[in-house]
């Protein structure tokens, strides 16, 4: 029972890896598409959404199965129940590969304005906290993982600086008005990315050293 039990536990972990990577990879595509305007790119993230819709439902079944045939503790219950979490994350990470692909189409004509006001740097950034805290789970690394809570100030900073870069340049010119809100959209779910790969961090430093880092920031408050 014990080397089922293990055996589980590392399926388990493949498959999360294996998650991990496939929306990497989305979100990888989703942004090239974009900084090239290339529709076939944005189509083809579209429709690989449902293998990442498949393998959440794979993951979550096996979490639910290893819970009711076993009595995990310790870290392996750890591990259990960061993996139903950061499941959830990354299949959000997912759906926001899928939504900045879909903007794609509208954005084609204006990639300038994309770096002009900022906006590839904060994308880089956000694109940076995926892959570094998908490194982190790997190898169990909760130093590396804790690079990722600064990236997340520096996308929040960077998007405040976005918004009001864009603003200027509507009211600047009015044909920008709506590739500009085309792309807030896509700011706003490039915020979403560094929020989830934060949530992932936090995961990984709870795997590894049992400290629980969600909601960090009101605990400090005393709230």
């Amino acid at each position: 029972m014990h080397r089922h039990f293990e055996d589980e536990l590392d399926t388990l972990r493949s498959q999360l890896i294996r998650m991990g990577s496939l929306v990497d990879e989305q979100v990888e595509t989703a942004i090239r598409a974009l900084k090239e305007s290339n529709l076939e790119l944005s189509k083809f993230v579209v429709e690989r959404e449902q293998r990442v819709n498949e393998l959440d439902l794979t993951i979550d079944g096996q979490c639910q199965r290893i819970f009711a045939l076993t009595q995990p503790v310790a870290v392996d219950l750890r591990l259990l129940l960061a993996a139903m979490r950061m499941n959830n994350d990354f299949e959000r990470i997912g759906d926001i590969a899928v939504n900045i692909a879909e903007r794609v189409e509208a954005l084609e004509s204006y990639t300038d304005l994309i770096s002009k006001v900022g906006g590839m740097e904060m994308i880089a950034t956000s694109r940076r906290m995926l892959t570094q805290v998908l490194n982190a789970f790997i190898h169990t690394d909760a130093d590396e993982a804790r690079k990722v809570f600064a990236e997340e100030d520096e996308v929040d900073q960077l998007n405040r600086q976005i918004f009001y870069n864009l603003i200027d340049a509507m009211k600047s010119d009015p044909v920008l008005i709506e590739p500009a809100a085309h792309l807030m959209a896509v700011l706003r779910h490039v915020e979403r990315l560094a929020d989830h790969a934060t949530n992932i961090a936090e995961d990984v430093i709870f795997i590894a050293e049992a400290k629980l880092m969600r909601h960090k920031t009101i605990a400090a408050a005393g709230i």
